[in-house]
């Protein structure tokens, strides 16, 4: 079969005229859709901007506040391709683009969903604000103070100088318990004295001591309570506020608190105990011990 170059290039200018009227045809749409576009591709600008101001109200942390504004950003752009799509008379596009990206949502939603809830987790953490950087907080059994947060992981350095890393889904499904928020912080302490002291002026003798401390408030009520009688003491708990964080430390200020109450203790010859055994000996069959001739079974002069 003989091949004739005049028809082939025939039907290649026919192609191309047919193209050239759908251009032309299409040019006002073409024209129309470019603009939107950049129309949209602005506004998707206009809006990170306005959004980031928005979040940064609402958290600190640069991280999320990086990462929500970015996504609205590009929400805005998808909205404008879709316009333009629509503009172009091109739905079977349109329509064959949203599917793609359900499977593609499904299948990536099944591969991440961890990370999918580790970043609804931060998104909800970030609006509600449960702690802010730096304040002592407890995570599941966890006690230190909050270092930062992303879009995954909250991370918490303990107090012995270690960092925690606890995913998003985690935080925002456990107990959070956060020292700082109110600003003050109460302590409980139990201590024992003697069955022999007075027991209203030990409570008293407490009580004065306490609030020589630095860092004790005393516009809040020190609370005093007898709660036990135990073996060898009578037990109360003592409770008292102080401002956290603060100067001094809650650990400074403890340290006080029982060095001013022993000795205040001390100076009012008031006794905390400690445990005693009695041994004696006048059981039946046995011998009391005032009988016992001790100088003589010490040097080996005892009777048998």
């Amino acid at each position: 079969m003989k091949f004739d170059v005049n028809s082939a290039l025939q039907t290649i200018f026919n192609k191309i005229d047919i193209w050239l009227e759908k251009l032309t045809a299409m040019l006002p749409n073409l024209v129309l859709a470019i603009l939107t576009f950049v129309i949209f591709l602005n506004l998707a600008r206009l809006g990170r901007r306005l959004f980031a101001r928005i979040i940064g109200r609402a958290t600190e942390d640069v991280s999320i506040q990086r990462l929500l504004t970015q996504l609205v950003y590009y929400l805005g752009l998808s909205l404008g391709v879709f316009v333009v799509l629509e503009i172009l008379e091109l739905d079977k596009a349109v329509t064959s683009l949203i599917a793609g990206l359900g499977v593609v949502g499904i299948a990536l939603g099944f591969a991440f969903q961890d990370i999918a809830a580790n970043f609804i987790a931060g998104v909800i953490l970030a609006f509600k604000k449960p702690f802010n950087i730096g304040d002592v907080v407890e995570i599941d059994g966890t006690i230190g103070a909050l270092d930062r947060t992303d879009f995954r992981l909250t991370v918490i350095r303990t107090f012995q100088g270690q960092e925690v890393y606890i995913p998003n889904k985690d935080v925002i499904q456990k107990k959070i318990i956060n020292y700082t928020i109110t600003g003050e912080r109460r302590i409980d302490l139990k201590i024992g004295i003697s069955y022999g002291e007075d027991l209203e002026q030990v409570q008293q003798v407490t009580l004065d001591a306490v609030k020589t401390v630095e860092g004790v408030r005393t516009d809040k009520d020190i609370i005093f309570d007898y709660y036990e009688f135990e073996d060898s003491s009578i037990n109360f708990n003592l409770r008292f506020w102080i401002t956290f964080p603060g100067e001094p430390t809650i650990l400074q200020i403890i340290n006080q608190v029982f060095i001013a109450i022993k000795k205040a203790y001390d100076a009012h010859d008031i006794t905390i105990p400690f445990p005693i055994r009695t041994l004696d000996f006048g059981v039946k069959g046995g011998t009391k011990l005032s009988e016992l001739n001790l100088g003589a079974a010490l040097n080996g002069n005892g009777k048998d």
